[in-house]
């Protein structure tokens, strides 16, 4: 089934040249179903990159989703035009009346400030509290995970020597888990940080359970059971080449910084990166959606409930 997204958004002829089939709104209208309204609260300065990463996978399942893009209020972003916020993106004050099936927030580069240093946390405080009332399931990635587990439980986050930044492999916790249904023992998956959660620090009461780990990296996915959530540290959301994107960014400020490791073929910045874990990306949001579809209310309304 074909994922709803404003007409317009950029974001529609990288997904419609990939094969994923988008539905336009006038299409949507049409159809007598509902489909699951998710909502991606966009934290990242590349805006238009983030929402195709992310409407990929919510658009790749047979689930009908609708995808709403949201804002922090207030807060103008350096690196995407004011006109794309404008036309595709509504702040959480003008979305916190309406429920949802599904809340996704995003990383952000601010993981070297201590939270509450952070201009809008204030307002993403209110925002994780919000989501235990209006939406059915979460999703928080990278610096928003950090974020989450810190509001809910007091888990710290630590600064790294250096930026965490690589392919690394990491261990099925959890195989029996409906979020890791049909994924291998162990899997790739793309890490970019400064800053890590330590399994040491989680509640010792089993309130959040690891489900994918890496003897390098840390944890790396966490399900917190009693809020229907998902908090995920790493990225298998990126592309091929996020990762190279990032290293020439980090060469820029800094001509000594490392390559990702386990990344370019060979250690070879030259070579061009393989995608080693675009299917098990598929399968965590597919998993993740089907999750919502079998346990979301059927009438809207009744969401957080």
């Amino acid at each position: 089934m074909p994922i709803k997204i404003p007409d317009d958004l950029p974001a529609r002829a990288t997904l419609e040249s990939e094969g994923v089939v988008v539905m336009r709104e006038t299409e949507a209208a049409r159809q007598d179903i509902r489909p699951l309204k998710i909502a991606l609260l966009n934290l990242m300065p590349d805006k238009p990159r983030t929402e195709t990463q992310f409407a990929r996978l919510l658009g790749a399942t047979p689930l009908q989703v609708e995808l709403s893009l949201v804002q922090i209020t207030g807060h103008t972003p350096r690196n995407t035009s004011l006109d794309h916020m404008a036309a595709f993106y509504r702040t959480w004050e003008q979305v916190r009346e309406e429920r949802f099936d599904g809340f996704i927030i995003t990383g952000a580069p601010v993981e070297t400030l201590p939270f509450e240093e952070v201009l809008y946390w204030d307002e993403l405080r209110r925002i994780f509290d919000w989501t235990e009332t209006h939406t059915h399931a979460g999703l928080n990635v990278c610096w928003g995970a950090q974020a989450a587990v810190h509001h809910f439980h007091g888990v710290p986050k630590h600064l790294l020597p250096q930026k965490r930044l690589g392919v690394y492999s990491h261990h099925n916790l959890a195989p029996a888990s409906p979020y890791l249904r049909g994924m291998s023992d162990d899997i790739d998956i793309p890490v970019s940080r400064w800053t890590e959660v330590r399994r040491e620090d989680l509640p010792r009461d089993g309130a959040l359970q690891v489900l994918l780990d890496s003897d390098e990296a840390g944890p790396c996915l966490l399900e917190d059971a009693a809020r229907r959530t998902l908090h995920m540290f790493n990225h298998l959301e990126y592309e091929a080449t996020t990762l190279a994107d990032e290293f020439v960014r980090d060469r820029a400020s800094d001509p000594q910084a490392p390559a990702p490791l386990n990344y370019f073929p060979g250690g070879d910045p030259s070579q061009p990166p393989r995608n080693r874990w675009r299917s098990h990306a598929h399968l965590l949001f597919g998993n993740w959606l089907n999750e919502i579809y079998q346990t979301t209310p059927f009438d809207a309304a009744e969401i957080g409930r």
